[in-house]
């Protein structure tokens, strides 16, 4: 991802760390006890957060639950690392990977639940889950009332891509002109770097994979600039959405650059405070995407290249 996920499921993996730092600073060995309010004054949390963690670290083994008894070391802390609790985000992860890989083949449906989701892959219903949580952070699923998920369009279709990139032109340039819009200048500083190594590139070495990576980088700087919190946090989810749904990636080189060169001239304005100015490049910008996303989608490149250089 593009920025590490700042939600629950990362907090208590963060605590779970936290704990086995805890355990190991204070020379606890396995069977010793763990209680919930000595490690919620620890760190400095309270004790609903930290008995999150504790089942976390007991799924994963490093704990045990006993009956009236709380959370026991169940393996010893020089044993476990601070790194031992990474592999539940990795699990979690690849539960959610699999997850989207079958809803962008059209394996399972629209409005999925949680149950069908625990026989379909047979894991336990704490892992679907944390993945479905992993997956509304990037936009990808929205709990419906009751048990049910719904599964927002996947940009895969030329209609989903033609209005992904309405809803962007409509946006975008109002996150600019958003008062108390202000931008990371390191953040600005290293992504104009990476824009600049890559036009470097040879024509056929540019990577249309990476230049995704990049713009969607480039596009979620400008909403995490935005001093409106509504808008920000729309077009920050429309961009994990399109990086992890969108397939169309049959740009050519020379949009390819275009593109690029655009999105350093929208940083040239926004670094001299021309907020109009790039509010107006951003729209056009986007309008010349608009015009040959679509074609692109049905078409495929070459006549597209055509049209471009004639």
């Amino acid at each position: 991802m593009l920025k590490a996920r700042s939600n629950t499921r990362q907090n208590h993996i963060k605590l779970a760390r936290q704990i086995v730092e805890l355990a190991l600073e204070r020379g606890l060995r396995h069977g010793d006890h763990l209680p919930e309010t000595a490690l919620a004054e620890a760190c400095g949390v309270s004790r609903t957060p930290v008995r999150s963690a504790l089942k976390l670290l007991e799924k994963n083994n490093i704990v045990q639950k006993r009956e009236e008894g709380g959370y026991f070391l169940n393996q010893s802390p020089e044993r476990v690392g601070i790194d031992g609790v990474a592999q539940l985000e990795d699990m979690e992860d690849s539960l959610a990977a699999r997850i989207l890989a079958d809803r962008a083949e059209r394996r399972i449906t629209d409005v999925q639940s949680v149950s069908a989701l625990v026989r379909r892959y047979g894991v336990p219903r704490s892992a679907v889950l944390n993945a479905l949580k992993i997956l509304s952070t990037d936009g990808i699923v929205a709990q419906l009332p009751g048990r049910a998920w719904a599964f927002q369009p996947l940009l895969d279709t030329p209609n989903a891509l033609a209005e992904s990139l309405s809803f962007r032109l409509a946006m975008e340039p109002q996150a600019i002109l958003a008062p108390g819009f202000r931008m990371d200048s390191q953040k600005a500083g290293l992504l104009r770097q990476q824009m600049e190594d890559f036009l470097t590139h040879s024509d056929g070495s540019m990577s249309a994979v990476a230049f995704m990576h990049i713009d969607c980088a480039f596009h979620s700087l400008i909403a995490e600039s935005s001093g409106n919190r509504f808008l920000r946090g729309a077009l920050l989810a429309h961009q994990r959405l399109r990086l992890t749904t969108q397939k169309d990636h049959s740009i050519p080189d020379f949009r390819l650059r275009q593109s690029l060169e655009e999105h350093l001239g929208i940083l040239d304005s926004l670094e001299r405070m021309q907020h109009q100015l790039a509010a107006d490049q951003m729209v056009l910008h986007l309008r010349r995407s608009q015009i040959r996303k679509p074609q692109a989608a049905n078409r495929g490149i070459l006549p597209l290249a055509r049209k471009g250089m004639a």
